[in-house]
Order: structure tokens, then C-alpha cells, then sequence
């Protein structure tokens, strides 16, 4: 007969490979652990992605705002927005690549180079074709060219829609645990 003070209620045992449920306080003490295991790299995710967002929209701005000769109104690519995005896409992704590589996923072990490098590109294709769509929306669709409208849009709203399809896909697919 189990008593309150049996070792077996006070530790329950793990749930099975078999897929049967965790009791109820299991998975309160897990919350926790899951805290600590997502936090870090959700930061550290968010910095690195924090950083090179800056530098995607200065690099925007200033192909598409500024004009070395006129200064700011429009830029050399103001006709080419989409043109300019990719550019600035192109160049902060191979950064955010090595970020996530060295810093945010670095406790993970070494994936296969040449997998993980297919998988960042794929998964980025289309994170730039979502950002994309958030400003071609805007200057095909709604008409709107300003700074104003092109930040919000493709810098804002864009990197918002892209930035939460890359942290969910990077984690599974680029530099997965194993």
C-alpha cells in the first residue's frame, strides 16, 4: 500500500516511449526546464537577428533613398525596392548565418556543412519571399512609396513575418540537436 510519504508518489515516473502522457506534476516541474532550455537561445536569437535587422534597413535606405550626389530623397534603386531588399537580405543573412552558427546554436553539435548551408538558403528563399510580399504589397498594391511606408512594410512588418518563420525553421531543420 502506497503511503504519501512513498517514494513512488513523491516521483513519478517518466512517461513512456510508448506516447502516453506525462502525469499532471511532471509537467508543471518540466515548465521550467523548458524556460531555461528556450530562453537563452530565443535571446541570443533575437540579438543576433536584433543586429543585423539594422543593418538590413540601413543598407535599404540607403540604396533606395539616398543618392550620392542629391544626399537623401531618391536613392539610386528608389525604382528597384524590390531589387534593393534582396541585396540587403543577401548580405544580412550570410551574417545571421554565422551568428546563429557560432553563438545561438553553438552548443549544438556541427551539422553537415554542406545540409546546413542548403537548408539556411532554402529556409531564407523563403523568409525573403515573405518579406518581399510585405512590401511589394505595399508599393504594388497600396500604392505607397515613402520611407515611412517602405520601413513599416518590408523593414517592420516584413522582418516580423520572416524572423518568426526563421526561428521556428532554423532550430529543426538548419542546426537541429540530433
Amino acid at each position: 500500500m502506497l503511503t504519501p510519504d512513498s517514494t513512488t508518489e513523491k516521483n513519478p515516473p517518466p512517461p513512456s516511449s510508448s506516447g502516453t502522457a506525462a502525469p499532471r506534476g511532471a509537467l508543471r516541474r518540466g515548465a521550467p526546464g523548458l524556460l531555461a532550455e528556450h530562453l537563452g537561445p530565443t535571446l541570443k536569437f533575437l540579438l543576433v537577428g536584433g543586429a543585423v535587422f539594422l543593418l538590413d534597413a540601413a543598407m535599404y535606405n540607403v540604396l533606395v533613398f539616398w543618392h550620392p550626389t542629391h544626399g537623401w530623397g531618391e536613392g539610386l534603386m528608389h525604382a528597384n525596392p524590390l531589387t534593393a531588399k534582396i541585396i540587403a537580405i543577401a548580405i544580412a543573412s550570410c551574417l545571421t548565418y554565422l551568428g546563429n552558427r557560432l553563438w545561438t546554436f553553438g552548443d549544438r553539435p556541427r551539422p553537415d556543412t554542406t545540409r546546413s548551408i542548403m537548408m539556411f538558403i532554402l529556409i531564407n528563399l523563403i523568409a525573403t519571399a515573405l518579406q518581399l510580399s510585405c512590401l511589394g504589397f505595399s508599393r504594388y498594391v497600396l500604392g505607397l512609396d515613402t520611407v515611412l511606408a517602405d520601413n513599416i512594410s518590408g523593414t517592420f512588418i516584413g522582418q516580423i513575418v520572416s524572423t518568426s518563420f526563421r526561428y521556428v525553421t532554423y532550430g529543426r531543420f538548419v542546426f537541429p540537436r540530433r
